[in-house]
């Protein structure tokens, strides 16, 4: 059985999770696969629906925490096409029967076609959890993170940003035209939308806030990755 820590600090070390208790909702974040993978079920505390992002790895582990976790896995969301973010996306949804989600510029390469084709803009409703689909485009194609809007007694966004952005920089670009155009998304489409109280959970690693990340700005556009 995976250990999962109760306490939270957005650090989870290889193959153990941890937990995260929000004001109507709670969060689980799993380090899978030998790329330290984090996966998230993110859980509607009023309704038990559950929104999983990245079944990256590991596929057992997913399956038994959201058995453990999840009263009903209501979809999967891959943040994006690179191999090492859904190499148990088709085990994780024939075990729980869940439909899966992406965007479509990065559909193609995944084990089992979307049933729901994610675009900028677009919402995910989980129970009573309402996510903002963003459009990030650079670390690959159609890469997508998830904000989970406040409600009620929670306040602030709660950010997914598979490995679009990292404590201490950006993902990963190959060539300079991808690097302005993730940091364009970036840049217009999170720091200057969301709060400097945005928690960030990456596709990998530690969690960071926007706040933490906002004087880096610069930096990161100067340095050029």
């Amino acid at each position: 059985m995976t250990p999962v820590d109760e306490i939270y600090t957005g650090h989870v070390e290889p193959q153990t999770a941890a937990r995260r208790k929000l004001p109507g909702a709670s969060i689980v974040k799993v380090s899978v696969g030998p790329m330290d993978n984090n996966a998230y079920l993110v859980i509607c505390s009023t309704t038990g629906e559950t929104l999983l992002i990245d079944a990256a790895n590991d596929a057992t582990v997913l399956v038994e925490l959201v058995e453990r976790f999840a009263p009903k896995l209501s979809l999967i969301v891959t943040t994006h096409q690179h191999q090492d973010h859904w190499m148990a996306l088709a085990e994780v949804a024939a075990a729980t029967g869940a439909p899966t989600a992406a965007h479509s510029l990065d559909a193609g390469p995944l084990p089992v076609a979307p049933d729901v084709v994610l675009a900028d803009g677009d919402s995910v409703d989980v129970g009573e959890l309402h996510f903002d689909v963003i459009h990030l485009r650079g670390h690959t194609p159609g890469s997508v993170a998830l904000a989970l809007r406040p409600g009620g007694e929670r306040t602030a966004v709660q950010l997914f940003t598979g490995d679009c952005l990292f404590p201490g920089g950006l993902g990963r670009t190959t060539k300079p035209a991808e690097f302005d155009s993730l940091y364009q998304d970036v840049s217009s489409r999170v720091f200057d939308v969301y709060d400097d109280d945005t928690h960030v959970y990456p596709g990998h690693g530690d969690d960071t806030t926007l706040g933490a990340e906002r004087p880096r700005l610069d930096e990161w556009r100067e340095r050029g990755w």
